[in-house]
């Protein structure tokens, strides 16, 4: 390899699981993708495949496709190849044991080059100009009998452990644009108006954003645990809007870039849970045998993109109304109590509030200043309509 990295990376290999135009491979392109709810999920591929046969499980054979991607001493991607192969897994180890072993300094090699790799990825992502949001994010977690919303904050390991997917993303992308053939996720730079929009709510928060900065580069500076730079970092996201997935088999798209990753960028790293992946994985696995790309990808590669986006959208309503229906679970029998909170936006008449505790993040009936913390009063909870509404707790100390 020379100076540098090599980088194996082992994906289920759901291609050679699935015969083209199966009741199974006509299934899934319904499903779409996993569907997932607090007490349960809906697979993508029947749990014989996803969770036994083709999931790369702790001590089994297993097929599988193999990315070896050599990276320079910054971890700059030089070369790529995918094989298919046979794996053995040795171990299935959560964030928290992997976090806690690194820091412990008793992880093993792999994991040392994990942390050593994803940083000098991240490093190459911050000087490209990608964005990644930081900050907690809002999870429901139940045992069976209970349920709670919590804010949890990622750890390290898992956004060294984004970077390698992300590597083998923009690696795969590049095979894709090399070899004429492909799909790429991709977004469009943000408008000027919205990055006006950004920097408006900056200023009215008192936060200093030099005309020379960037966007990506304001972001990464923002701490989720100021009230006021919160309040910035939900404001955020209108800057990455518009992500789809082009597809093409011959001329390239008039868009290849993924403007968050600020680099050209594809799905192939979770072909059990997400339909696209088993496309792309079957252009690149093709493309680097020197081998022509099945006529079952060619003849479906369009239809790709309406799929993903209408599952996409199903994914997104289902996980609103699962949050929805636990916060105003957690809420209920709690109607009359005060909370503190975090002003995140506001409009005329009405504000978006993040709760100290529990992890609620709802609509209070004022316009408070944005960036501030507040005390709020719960008047309405109600589980069957998936609804919570609070008002200031003076206004609401004011109509008793």
């Amino acid at each position: 390899v020379g100076p540098g990295y090599r980088v194996h990376y082992a994906i289920a290999d759901v291609p050679g699981f699935l015969g083209a135009g199966s009741a199974l491979d006509l299934e899934v392109r319904e499903r779409v993708m996993t569907m997932y709810s607090p007490d349960r999920k809906v697979p993508l591929h029947p749990t014989v495949l996803s969770e036994g046969a083709a999931s790369l499980l702790p001590g089994e054979v297993r097929p599988a496709l193999v990315w070896r991607i050599d990276l320079d001493s910054d971890a700059g991607l030089r070369t790529v190849a995918l094989r298919g192969s046979r794996v053995r897994s040795r171990a299935k180890l959560t964030y928290e044991e992997v976090q806690e072993q690194i820091d412990g300094g008793v992880a093993d090699e792999n994991l040392q080059l994990l942390r050593e790799v994803g940083l000098l990825l991240q490093e190459q992502e911050r000087a490209r100009g990608g964005v990644s949001l930081p900050g907690a994010e809002q999870e429901i977690h139940t045992d069976g009998e209970s349920v709670e919303l919590v804010m949890r904050e990622p750890l390290p390991v898992e956004g060294w452990n984004a970077q390698v997917s992300l590597l083998a993303g923009r690696a795969a992308a590049r095979m894709m644009i090399d070899g004429g053939i492909g799909i790429l996720r991709t977004m469009p730079e943000p408008s000027p108006a919205d990055i006006g929009r950004v920097r408006a709510v900056a200023r009215s928060l008192g936060i200093e954003w030099p005309k020379a900065v960037g966007y990506a580069e304001i972001i990464a500076q923002m701490d989720p645990t100021v009230p006021a730079e919160a309040a910035l970092l939900n404001a955020a996201p209108v800057l990455l809007r518009g992500a789809g997935y082009s597809a093409f088999d011959g001329a390239l798209p008039e868009l290849t870039t993924h403007s968050a990753v600020a680099a050209p960028y594809a799905h192939v790293t979770a072909p059990l849970r997400r339909l696209v992946d088993r496309w792309g994985l079957q252009i690149c696995l093709s493309l680097s045998d020197e081998a022509a790309v099945p006529e079952w990808v060619t003849t479906s590669l369009a239809s790709v993109p309406d799929l993903m986006g209408e599952g996409g959208r199903r994914a997104r309503a289902l996980d609103r109304a699962n949050v929805d229906l636990v916060e105003a679970f957690v809420l209920h029998g709690r109607v009359g109590e005060h909370f503190d909170a975090v002003v995140l936006d506001n409009r005329k008449d009405t504000s978006l509030i993040q709760l100290q505790e529990p992890a609620v993040i709802a609509r209070c009936e004022s316009e408070l200043p944005l960036g501030t913390r507040v005390s709020v009063r719960l008047v309405e909870a109600d589980v069957d309509r998936r609804v919570v509404r609070f008002v200031p707790a003076d206004q609401a100390a004011q109509s008793d």
